[in-house]
């Protein structure tokens, strides 16, 4: 840089030797000299107003003052015991000095103040007296010399601040004196407490502020900075000058980054006295000159890994040939400070690149080391604030251009060493050269060993070290949450600067770094040992070359493995560097290369197999490499395998560190990052070989992608067997479902379900990759990852909200994937241990019952209900279905019936119901629901899009034989023909009696309508004789008639008749047998009379029936003439509602005590029914609000497509119109056709994004927008993609233009559409009725209430209603959070995350919704997830969501790379879970069926009939209109 320009040097040294500061008085003994001082500056320092007034100078004339200043300047040279008079001899210059400021002293004589550059230029040369070292001093006396140091260091630099008189020979004359001096304390080797110790940092400080001054004032020249850089060279061994001249770069980086970058760019803010070190009026162009010049000042920081070269100074020569046991120049205590102070420069390398990259991170790190020489205050600290940037892509200053040589140069000059360009000019005005070319594979050259070479930058960054002054946080990881400044440098720019001493300093220790060691030792070897006088100052340097790099000759502590630290710290900030690269930034090839050759040199690992600075720093630094789309990058994808299988499988991981601290968890999370960014690899490369990065003779074995993905495997399921922070494993639980479902998912599509035992590559010959597959194949992952979540979910992590949750949505995940080979007894395993989880969690002590604890047993609810809908034949296992239904019942009532397997059962009128909160019993409620009506029947007829039945009352009619069949039949009038009863007070049943028209069978009809909270379901019953089976042939067909009678009837014989047996008369008789009379005997007693009209009577009773018989037979109707009969005419008129009210227990009313009138019917909810008023007009209305109440949760994504640098709503919106397809990405659109399927909005019957026309009936009419064919879109406006399962519902919006269209029109007019006025303007699923209610507050302090409300009277067998929500259903209260807007974003350009327009967004995102909540959605609370497509095919993911303990859901996890064909699946999951979660985390939220029970309570108040059991008796007998 300074290679034309001659040094100063000779001139420093001159000045060390006296020539400067020479007096008279050195002639003459010096007890003469010193007598002569004494008298003469006594004299003089009366005179100075210390201790009295100050007079004018008696010395009128040129000779005078220079006597007196010969005088002076001897006796500033007398020994410290003299301490008075040089203390006079100081004061009396240092008044002298004011002759420069602007008012000088009245003491100052007068030739002085005529002529004062003159004079100070000599006062300063004699200065140099008083800093050079006394021998042999005591501490006490050498701390006197400080003290007068510090003075005329202060007034010195005072002088310089302030002084406008000062010229250009002035200025070099300090700048020279302050070299000299520092030269004289700094240069000789360390000794503790010695002046120079004492005085070390702050020479080096005033000698960089006043060198600062220069620059403004009188911008030193060429030969200057070349002295100042030799001469920094000399003191290298000294700690504070890397601490003193970081202090200084951060000063300059800071002014530098703000004019070239702006104000917008994130700022650099130092400490504010270091703030200070900048002169005010230091223009761009100064800053920029002195800022490189500094840069380049200290020399290549890896020769402080060689304390050979640190040590061939002349005072180390000479501190080894007076050392009395002999000593190589190597070995002075001193430079045992070596490794620290390349560690700080290292450090401020790092600072400096964060600088650059603007990292918004906080980091005040000490850089002094624990040696000599303290830190005191004015150590480099720093600390980077973030703000807004701006767009910038060059990071010199416009004075500066340091650019590289091109890629065909750089690759031809791969055998020359790394040199600096020189040329520098002058003034502040040049433009400095082209940086340093750069060498394929660092110190491959043939040159010697590392020299002092251009400067190196060290600031304050990365990890403290143990003796650091400052204890601070290490770094953290450069992952998922660190932001870097969008206008940032390029890549190749920040390397262009510091690219030399950072490879040099990642290879220092490593098996290039020792061969090039061996090579230079081969050639200096070749060499005679000889003494060779240094250009420099005439110093002696031994050239030795059996001992330059015999590593026996270095002490213990110098050893190359002590340099650890530096070198963790330059490939971690090359790691910063690399992982800075924006999307479709170019890297010079040479760069890519040096970087992978030192990445590949740190990742190798030792035989002890321990993590030391190196490993760790690496792993920190480097989440982002392998998402970038780094040409080549994946060569190193085995050596980082193997570094984290060292990291995260070990419990207990052992840092082998020295300087640097690590936490422990950041290094795990950071392994963990990149763990999630190369999990697909394996599978996307499958058999394609992974090149080794330096091609050797050996044969050894080339890795091909598939043969890592057991390794990889392994590594994540050992690592979360170990793993303890929530964050860490949340992040490997996304993971491991991500290689499940990628693993099933490549089975179904890319083998097509074959026999995994093949080569599923179609490459022969190699039947390992195939045996590796086979061995980890979806199946057996499944397996493994079920058993070891089931089994930490129990055992570790059932005590951890965020941890469970995740556990659970990776459990409902693995429970939806379809392996062929599915093992039975694995599934009921797991959903075993859900039940398990549930009843422990249940079971905990009352102070451990918190709403977190709630949360996670709904979710595990949920979760088996996912594994029973997707395995029903688990309900076919006795024992599973005794497990789940315990579960159920121990949600819903707070115990189980059998507490042991031979308990006697406990039954339900027996308990006492109290769950564990209302929560709970809500989802137990819900699974048992689930278990009884969907589990092996969803989905129904009626498709996924519904789980309710597709007839309401008006669709029945159209098919009854009583309506026209040309008529519009209106609610109204269906609603009429209907008759309404409520049952339970949750369940709606509405009965039509007339049979529907496609039934023939007169049989005994009813239609029923069932409203429950569960759904709307349609049943038909008959009340039949015979099964259908067995009724083909109709029983009323036409009588076949009668058989004809036979008329030869048989002769009967006729026989006495006897009454008694023949015997009768043998008996004797007795008196009893006398008792009864006999006719004469009668005859007798009553007399003849009587017996004769009884005679008469007889006879003409006889007479008359022989009369009557006689005349019926001649009649018409006479048995010979009747008719045949016929059977009666069919009945079509039933009382069918009431058969069937009565078959199904509804009209038990023998069941009660008849002569008890409180039993009469009871109350309304004591009732069995409740009979409803349908005459009032509202009816209607409301019914149908019920019918828009799902049943089910749902959820909105919005999907936007954002092109490489859009930035505002309308570019983003436009991309999706008909005309914009061709630039979109194809694979946009498979990614849209994975996340659900494609439907109509006209004839959906589900979630349509919308509320207006969500859940309306197929063929009902629905207003259409008429568009044009080409711009038919998923906008919601006639499609929307859509997919369910049986508790959830999910639209896909794509929105375009007419999205902000229909949402101003429907916020226009105050409601949601036409349609919603016509039944009532609130179909909502959060209706606000005029009911009364307690409010919010009474629901809330009920919300984790243990106690249910008993004030009610009720039957005891009937389980109570979840009456805790009761004061909610008037109130909107229940959207006091609202619902959770996510947003899916396919991004060209992955820095487009940070500008997308979120709040712009809002406005074409509306879904009715907002009407009904307290607060309008705000950008802060939206979930966002980034997709960005990779030149290698695979996805990078980036999610941002509004800060909160339950943000963030799996399996989704910020900076995982996914393959596509998995990416509609995870982001569906993702976004349900986000949304369950959000919903566990409201206080307020209602599930779906709670909402439909709550609005059947609601209708039963308005509508109920307070009937007598008469009158409900008549009501039945009464035909519906």
């Amino acid at each position: 840089m300074y290679s034309e320009w001659a040094s100063l040097s000779a001139q420093i040294t001159a000045n060390s030797c006296g020539a400067q500061c020479f007096s008279v008085l050195n002639k003459f003994p010096a007890s003469a000299g010193r007598e002569v001082v004494v008298s003469v500056v006594k004299q003089l320092g009366t005179n100075l107003g210390i201790t009295q007034n100050a007079e004018p100078s008696h010395l009128v004339k040129d000779e005078e003052v220079k006597w007196c200043m010969d005088v002076i300047c001897f006796g500033l040279s007398l020994p410290l015991q003299e301490h008075e008079t040089i203390k006079d001899c100081v004061n009396v210059y240092c008044e002298w000095l004011t002759a420069l400021h602007p008012q000088p002293r009245i003491s100052v004589p007068k030739p002085i103040c005529e002529d004062a550059n003159l004079y100070a230029r000599q006062i300063i040369n004699h200065f140099h007296n008083l800093f050079v070292p006394r021998q042999g001093e005591s501490a006490d006396t050498i701390k006197r010399q400080a003290v007068l140091c510090h003075r005329v260091l202060r007034t010195l630099q005072q002088t310089a601040q302030i002084s406008h008189l000062m010229d250009r020979q002035t200025w070099d004359t300090l700048l020279l004196f302050l070299l000299a001096i520092n030269e004289i304390l700094l240069a000789p080797p360390t000794v503790k407490d010695d002046v120079g110790d004492q005085l070390c940092e702050r020479v080096l400080s005033v000698l960089f502020e006043v060198w600062l001054l220069a620059c403004v004032r009188s911008f030193p020249s060429p030969s200057m900075w070349k002295t100042l850089q030799e001469s920094c060279a000399m003191w290298r061994h000294r700690v504070a000058l890397v601490d003193q001249w970081n202090r200084v770069n951060l000063a300059l980086t800071a002014r530098l980054l703000e004019f070239s970058y702006g104000p917008a760019f994130p700022q650099l803010k130092n400490a504010e006295e270091d703030g200070q070190l900048i002169p005010v009026g230091m223009s761009n162009d100064c800053v920029a000159q002195t800022w490189y010049r500094f840069l380049r000042m200290i020399g290549n920081p890896t020769a402080l890994c060689s304390p050979h070269i640190i040590s061939k100074s002349s005072h180390f020569v000479q501190w080894a040939l007076t050392h009395e046991k002999g000593a190589e120049t190597h070995q002075h205590p001193c430079l045992q400070q070596l490794p620290q102070i390349f560690l700080n420069a290292m450090k401020g390398i790092s600072s400096q690149v964060d600088a650059f990259l603007g990292l918004s991170k906080t980091s005040l790190i000490g850089l002094t080391g624990g040696g000599s020489g303290g830190a005191g205050g004015s150590g480099a600290r720093n600390a980077i604030s973030s703000s807004s940037n701006i767009s910038s892509t060059s990071i010199a200053a416009s004075t500066i251009t340091t650019s590289t040589t091109t890629g065909s140069t750089i690759a031809s000059a791969s055998n020359s060493t790394a040199a600096a360009a020189a040329a520098a000019a002058a003034g502040p005005g040049t433009t400095l050269g082209s940086g340093p070319t750069v060498s394929l594979v660092p110190g491959s050259g043939s040159g010697s060993a590392p020299a002092p070479a251009p400067t190196t930058p060290t600031s304050t960054s990365g990890p403290p070290s143990a003796s650091s002054s400052i204890n601070s946080l290490p770094l953290t990881s450069m992952g998922a949450g660190v932001e870097l400044a969008v206008a940032r440098p390029k890549c190749n720019s920040i390397l262009h600067v510091f690219h030399e001493w950072l490879f040099e300093a990642a290879h220092i220790g490593g098996d290039t770094w020792r061969q090039n060691r061996k090579k230079q030792a081969c050639e200096a070897s070749k060499r005679p040992s000889s003494m060779i006088m240094e250009h420099r100052k005439g110093s002696i340097s031994l050239s030795q070359p059996n001992s330059l790099n015999d590593p026996q000759s270095l002490p213990p502590t110098l050893t190359i493995d002590k340099y650890e630290s530096g070198r963790a710290e330059a490939i971690g900030t090359l790691c910063k560097i690399f992982c800075a690269k924006k999307t479709g930034e170019e890297i010079l090839p040479v760069y890519l290369a040096r970087f992978y050759m030192a990445l590949q040199q740190c990742l190798k690992i030792t035989e002890s197999r321990e993590c030391d600075e190196t490993l760790a720093s690496i792993l920190l630094h480097s989440s982002d490499l392998f998402r970038l789309d780094l040409d080549g990058i994946n060569v190193l994808l085995p050596g980082f395998i193997a570094a984290l299988e060292i990291v995260l499988p070990d419990k207990d991981l052992k840092l082998k560190t020295q300087s640097m601290a690590f936490n422990r968890t950041e290094l795990r999370r950071s392994a963990i990052n990149i763990l999630l960014s190369i999990m697909v690899l394996p599978l996307h490369y499958q058999t394609l070989p992974i090149r080794d990065l330096v091609t050797s003779e050996t044969s050894e074995k080339i890795f091909t992608f598939i043969q890592l993905k057991s390794r990889l495997m392994n590594i994540l399921m050992n690592a979360l067997q170990v793993e303890t922070d929530a964050q860490n494993t949340h992040m490997l639980l996304g993971g491991l479902l991500l290689c499940v479902q990628d693993a099933v998912t490549f089975e179904e599509t890319e083998l097509g379900g074959a026999n995994l035992s093949h080569n599923s590559s179609g490459v022969q010959n190699q039947h390992h990759e195939a045996n590796l597959l086979s061995s980890d194949n979806a199946h057996a992952l499944f397996v493994r990852a079920t058993y070891l979540v089931c089994h930490r979910l129990i055992s570790s992590w059932k005590t951890d909200l965020n941890v469970s949750l995740a556990a659970l949505e990776l459990l409902s995940g693995l429970a939806r994937l379809h392996i062929r080979e599915t093992d039975a007894l694995e599934c009921k395993r797991a959903v075993k241990w859900i039940c398990d989880y549930i009843c422990y969690q249940c079971s905990r002590p009352p102070p451990a019952h918190s709403k977190d604890l709630h949360s996670t047993i709904v979710a595990a609810f949920q979760c088996t209900a996912a594994w029973l809908m997707q395995h029903p034949y688990l309900l076919q296992d006795k024992d599973c279905l005794q497990t789940v239904l315990e579960v159920v019942e121990l949600g819903i009532s707070g115990t189980k019936s059998q507490s042991k397997g031979g308990d006697i059962p406990k039954f339900k009128d027996e308990k006492e119901l109290k769950p564990a909160s209302m929560r709970v019993r809500d989802a137990a409620e819900n699974l048992l629901t689930i278990i009884l009506e969907q589990v092996g029947y969803f989905p129904s007829e009626c498709g996924p899009e519904s789980i309710s039945s597709l007839l309401d009352e008006v669709a029945l009619m159209k098919h009854c034989n009583s309506m026209a069949p040309a008529a519009a039949t209106s609610s109204e009038q269906a609603i009429a023909k209907f008759k309404y009863f409520v049952t339970e007070n949750s369940t709606i049943l509405a009965l039509l009696e007339e049979p529907l028209g496609n039934d023939q069978d007169p049989q005994p009809t009813v239609t029923l309508l069932i409203r429950g909270p569960f759904g709307r379901h349609a049943w038909t019953m008959q009340l039949r004789h015979l099964p259908r089976s067995k009724s083909g042939i109709k029983y009323h067909a036409v009588n076949p008639g009668r058989p004809i009678p036979m008329n030869d009837v048989t002769q009967r014989p006729e026989c006495e008749q006897k009454n008694f047996p023949e015997g009768v008369d043998k008996v004797q008789p007795c008196v009893a047998d006398y008792s009864i009379p006999t006719i004469e005997q009668i005859r007798e007693q009553y007399g003849s009379g009587s017996i004769r009209e009884l005679e008469a009577m007889l006879e003409n009773q006889s007479i008359h029936e022989k009369l009557a018989w006689a005349e019926a037979d001649t009649s018409a109707d006479s048995l010979s003439h009747a008719q045949e009969c016929v059977p009666p005419a069919v009945c079509h008129e039933f009382h069918a509602a009431r058969l069937f009210l009565s078959h199904f227990g509804f009209l038990g009313f023998e069941s009660r005590n008849p002569h008890n009138p409180a039993e009469s019917l009871g109350t309304p909810p004591q009732r069995p029914l409740i009979v409803l008023d349908t005459k009032s007009t509202a009816f209607a209305a409301d019914l149908e609000r019920l019918d828009k109440l799902s049943a089910r949760t749902h959820d909105t994504v919005y999907v936007f497509y954002v092109k490489s640098g859009q930035t505002s709503a309308q570019q983003i919106i436009g991309n999706m119109a008909e005309e914009q397809s061709s630039g979109r990405d194809p694979h946009f659109a498979s990614m849209l056709q994975t996340l659900g399927w494609p439907v109509q909005v006209a004839e959906h019957s589900g979630w349509t994004g919308f509320v207006h026309n969500s859940w309306s009936l197929k063929g009902t009419p629905e207003e259409h927008v008429n568009q044009a064919p080409n711009e038919l879109n998923y906008n919601g406006s006639q499609r929307v993609i859509y997919w369910a399962d049986v508790s959830s519902e999910i639209a896909f919006v794509v929105p375009t233009a007419w999205n902000l269209r229909h949402n101003s029109d429907t916020n226009d007019t105050g409601s949601i559409s036409s349609n919603q006025d016509q039944i009532g303007g609130s179909s909502n699923v959060w209706d606000t009725m005029d009911g009364g209610g307690t409010g919010l507050a009474k629901s809330k302090s009920r919300n984790l209430s243990l106690e249910l409300d008993t004030t009610r009277s009720r039957d005891a067998k009937e389980p109570v209603p979840p009456t805790r929500r009761k004061g909610n259903v008037t109130k909107p209260t229940l959207l006091a959070q609202a619902p959770a807007k996510i947003f899916l974003v396919w991004l060209e350009s992955y820095e487009d995350y940070l500008n997308f327009p979120l709040e712009d967004m809002l406005a074409y995102t509306r879904t009715g919704e907002e009407l009904h909540t307290l607060q309008l959605p705000r950008a802060s609370d939206c979930h966002v997830i980034f997709v960005h497509s990779l030149l290698s095919g695979l996805l990078r993911v980036k999610l941002q969501g509004p800060p909160g303990r339950m943000s963030f859901a799996t399996p989704l996890v910020d900076g995982m790379v996914l393959s596509r064909r998995v990416v509609g699946n995870l982001v569906r999951q993702t976004a349900l879970n986000i949304s369950r979660r959000r919903r566990l985390d409201n206080d307020n939220y209602q599930p779906p069926h709670v909402r439909r029970r709550l609005k059947v309570q609601d209708i039963v108040l308005k509508y109920k009939m307070d009937l007598s059991e008469a009158e409900l008796l008549a009501h039945l007998f009464q035909r519906a209109i």
